[in-house]
């Protein structure tokens, strides 16, 4: 098989190139040339945003199978590269996002990838937010390669290695420096997310079938917990982190932000968390989705980052997450106070000291 990635070099697109490479096939890939491709790709330099950015792609003589674009910004990009590639790729691949639907997210039991979507979006408008310039980005693909001929891709929260959002690089970093963690309960919050790699292989498999028309791409809800995923956050780092559960009221009740404060975490029983966590995957595993153990994914996420220095790359398009340690000091002795006792025991005694 013959794949082009526009990108490549980065968190889903490089997991997308290296899961190609693995299965033996020929891979191209078009980015700026700023960072560089895994070894064995045949390179193409050009800038989607500038004026003839695409001549590169334009003047090569290629032809693909597939084509995977993770864009995000202005869906005129996209309507421009998939116009180009109209009659030179079997497929575009568009990897979008949940984000595309109307709010609230479907849930489980509901329209899943039926569900309302955002209004407004446009295949040939400027960058205007996130979830109208991901449905942008999916018309636009429809647009040239037809309902059949597009695979789009809506992701839920991703995670592992070459991570550059900063959920779970943040997480890491914040228990191996040590001393008692603000966890937020409860416990057993169930979530729901997806490993790059398992996105990756998806894909492939997908292109491979040719699979066409939108699919939710996320782990079923409950494939890991907040407990686990922080228990095992301290065990692969080797800390002696504190976890110190602490009540969700106690948390927002102090003005701190869900999901971009403490990353990954919503509180339970809201809008937000069944639409983050709830959702019905049901399409997925029904067309190949296999999720690694959340073990894997934090420990080959670690092993990345401790490997280039302890410092995620971001992407600027997005704000870093994660808590102020002044904040998390204050909350954390607030909620010990109010018990007359530990965190723990203002999350109604739930155990989640980890060595």
């Amino acid at each position: 098989m013959r794949l082009l990635v526009l990108g490549g070099t980065e968190f889903v697109g490089r997991s997308v190139v290296e899961a190609a490479l693995g299965r033996g096939w020929e891979v191209t890939v078009f980015n700026r040339g700023r960072t560089g491709p895994p070894a064995g790709v045949r390179s193409l330099h050009g800038d989607r945003t500038a004026p003839d950015g695409l001549a590169a792609l334009a003047a090569d003589d290629g032809v693909w199978d597939a084509v995977v674009d993770t864009w995000s910004a202005a869906p005129r990009a996209v309507r421009e590269t998939a116009r180009l590639l109209r009659g030179r790729a079997g497929r575009y691949v568009y990897v979008s996002s949940r984000s595309v639907y109307a709010w609230p997210w479907p849930t489980a039991g509901g329209a899943a990838e039926e569900g309302p979507l955002v209004e407004g979006a446009d295949a040939g408008a400027e960058a205007t937010d996130y979830e109208r310039d991901k449905r942008g980005g999916e018309l636009a693909a429809v647009e040239s390669f037809g309902a059949d001929g597009s695979l789009l891709v809506r992701a839920g929260m991703i995670l592992g290695p070459y991570e550059n959002v900063g959920r779970l690089p943040w997480w890491l970093t914040r228990i191996a420096r040590g001393g008692p963690v603000l966890a937020p309960g409860p416990r057993d919050l169930a979530l729901q997310y997806i490993d790059a790699r398992d996105l990756a292989e998806w894909v492939l498999g997908a292109v491979e079938r040719g699979l066409g028309g939108a699919y939710d791409l996320v782990g079923p809800s409950g494939h890991t917990t907040m407990g686990e995923l922080l228990e095992t956050c301290a065990e692969v780092t080797g800390s002696a982190a504190e976890l110190r559960w602490t009540d969700p009221r106690v948390i927002l009740d102090a003005g701190i932000e869900p999901w971009t404060q403490l990353p990954v975490w919503t509180p339970p029983d809201t809008e937000l968390s069944r639409s983050a966590h709830g959702g019905d995957v049901s399409r997925a595993l029904a067309t190949g989705l296999v999720c690694r153990p959340v073990a894997e994914t934090v420990a080959d996420t670690w092993r990345w980052l401790t490997a280039i220095g302890g410092s995620a790359p971001r992407r600027p398009d997005r704000t870093p997450p994660g808590l102020d340690p002044e904040v998390e000091a204050k909350v954390l002795a607030a909620a010990e106070s109010a018990a007359g006792g530990t965190a723990e025991d203002a999350a109604g005694g739930v155990p989640g000291t980890t060595p």
